[in-house]
């Protein structure tokens, strides 16, 4: 029951930023364009379509260990480029850039904890037990 809600939880912000990142790019547009990536309209569209999908595939429970390393891959292009606060000149441009940069790496500290998560049933699901018989 708890890692249903946990993941339903971390899923939401996925699924409501990458829907609207692909609805309106935006000036995210122009931060992926200054970043020297090609067709950056169509990389954030693509950067919010994935989010969305593997944000709702997390919720629902549905593979959560490739949706998780799915996610991990969308943010870290989303992270350096969205959040680069040692780019900013004014300190409180700054500040706000590297709360949202850290809020970014704990939803990925997040994600990993599901990978993990997802790896140690897994295992306890492959694990056999071989008893000895005694002699």
């Amino acid at each position: 029951m708890l890692k249903s809600l946990g993941r339903i939880c971390l899923s939401g912000i996925f699924i409501v930023a990458g829907a609207e990142a692909f609805k309106a790019p935006g000036p995210r547009t122009q931060m992926v364009e200054g970043a020297g990536i090609p067709e950056p309209e169509t990389a954030v569209k693509v950067n919010g379509a994935t989010m969305v999908i593997a944000g709702i595939l997390l919720a629902l429970g549905i593979v959560p260990k490739a949706a998780a390393g799915t996610l991990i891959g969308t943010m870290i292009p989303t992270t350096l480029v969205g959040h680069a606060f040692w780019k900013e000149g004014k300190p409180q441009a700054q500040s706000m850039q590297r709360v949202q940069f850290l809020k970014n790496l704990g939803l990925v500290g997040g994600l990993l904890w599901i990978i993990a998560e997802a790896s140690e049933e897994e295992q306890a699901k492959n694990h056999v037990e071989i008893e000895t018989l005694p002699m």
